[in-house]
C-alpha cells in the first residue's frame, strides 16, 4: 500500500482526489492537508463522502510516498520551498506552477510521455483546456500534419475557476449566461505549445475559451487544415491512441454527459472545406485534474494505468 498526502484537499481538485483514492485498491490516505479545515472530519467538507472515509484533515505534513499538490497557482513552488520533502517522496502538482519542466518536473500526459512518467520522481500536471486541446491535436502533431494555423473554441464548466468566489461563478450570474475570457491569452497556450511542438516548431493556436452555464466538463472544437481523406485521419488517430486506455475515436457526435465523472477523453472527426474539425470533450475535474494526476501515479509505482480509475459516466 502507498501512502498518500494531499495538500489542499478542502478545494475542488482536492475533493475529487479524495473521491477517486477512497476506493483505489493499492493507497492509503495517511495525510490530508487543509489550513482552513484542520480538524474537521473530510465528510463535513465534502458531504456526499459521508460513510465513504472518516478520516480527518490536519495541518501538519506526514511522510508520506506520494504527495499530490492541489494548491492554488503558485502556491506549490511556495509550499516546496517551505517544506522539506524527502528526497523519495513522489510529487504530483496540479498547479501550474512547474508545467515547463523547471525543477526536475515532467510534464504528465500519459499520451504524450508515458515513457519519461514512468521514470519520473516530480510530475507537473497538465491544466484541463490544454489536456483537452493537447489530445485533439497530438495525432497530427506527431506525424507532422499541423500545416496551418489551429483554431480552438472551447468552454468550460464553473468548476474550472475553483471554488473561491468571484463575479463570474455566482449562480446568478453564470445560470442562464456565457460569456468568453481570455481570448488568445489563456495561460494554458504556453503548455500546449510545449507539447505539440514536434521537430522544435509549436503550431500557431488561436484560442477563444468560454465561461459556460453548467458545473463540470470541456467541449474543446478544435480545425485546422488537412489534405487528407477523413478515412485517413481516422486511422492516424486509432493508431496513436491504440495503447491508451483512456482516449476513444466515436464515429458518431459526442456530447459532454458521455465523459462526466469519468477518466475519458472522447474525440469526434470530421472534414470540412479542407479542414479537419476535431471534437474534444473530458470531465475538467478529472481527466483536466485529479484523475489524471492518479493515472500519472499509476504510472510511476507501476501499476495498471487505469487502476482505482474505472468510473461510470453520469449518463443522464
Amino acid at each position: 500500500m502507498a501512502k498518500i498526502g494531499i495538500v489542499g484537499a478542502a478545494g475542488y481538485t482536492g475533493g475529487e482526489l479524495l473521491r477517486i483514492l477512497v476506493n483505489h485498491p493499492d493507497v492509503e490516505l495517511t495525510c490530508i492537508l487543509s489550513n482552513s479545515q484542520a480538524g474537521k472530519l473530510v465528510s463535513d467538507v465534502h458531504t456526499d463522502l459521508l460513510g465513504s472515509t472518516f478520516a480527518k484533515f490536519t495541518d501538519t505534513l506526514k511522510p508520506v510516498d506520494v504527495l499530490f499538490l492541489c494548491s492554488g497557482h503558485g502556491e506549490s513552488k511556495k509550499f516546496l520551498e517551505a517544506n522539506d520533502i524527502p528526497w523519495h517522496t513522489k510529487i504530483i502538482d496540479l498547479s501550474t506552477d512547474y508545467r515547463d519542466e523547471s525543477d526536475g518536473f515532467v510534464y504528465g500526459l500519459p499520451e504524450f510521455q508515458k515513457a519519461k512518467i514512468q521514470s519520473a520522481q516530480k510530475i507537473a500536471n497538465p491544466g484541463c483546456f490544454a489536456t483537452s486541446i493537447e489530445l485533439a491535436l497530438l495525432p497530427l502533431a506527431a506525424a507532422g500534419k499541423i500545416t496551418g494555423d489551429v483554431h480552438v473554441s472551447a468552454i468550460t464548466g464553473s468548476t474550472g475557476a475553483g471554488q473561491s468566489l468571484s463575479n463570474t461563478s455566482h449562480f446568478s450570474w453564470r445560470n442562464n449566461n456565457i460569456s468568453i475570457y481570455k481570448a488568445f491569452t489563456h495561460q494554458h497556450l504556453a503548455e500546449i505549445g510545449q507539447t505539440l511542438a514536434f521537430e522544435k516548431k509549436a503550431p500557431l493556436i488561436h484560442f477563444v475559451p468560454y465561461r459556460g452555464n453548467f458545473s463540470r466538463g470541456i467541449m474543446a472544437n478544435v480545425y485546422t487544415p488537412y489534405s487528407g481523406t477523413l478515412e485517413e485521419a481516422l486511422e492516424l488517430y486509432h493508431d496513436y491512441y491504440e495503447s491508451s486506455p483512456f482516449v476513444f475515436v466515436s464515429k458518431a457526435s459526442i456530447d459532454l454527459k458521455q465523459v462526466i465523472n469519468t477518466n475519458k477523453c472522447l474525440l469526434h472527426l470530421e472534414i470540412h472545406q479542407g479542414q479537419l474539425l476535431i471534437t474534444s470533450i473530458i470531465d475538467n475535474l478529472i481527466k483536466g485534474a485529479s484523475g489524471q494526476a492518479v493515472q500519472n501515479m499509476n504510472i510511476m509505482l507501476g501499476w495498471k494505468e487505469d487502476e482505482g480509475l474505472r468510473l461510470k459516466a453520469i449518463g443522464f
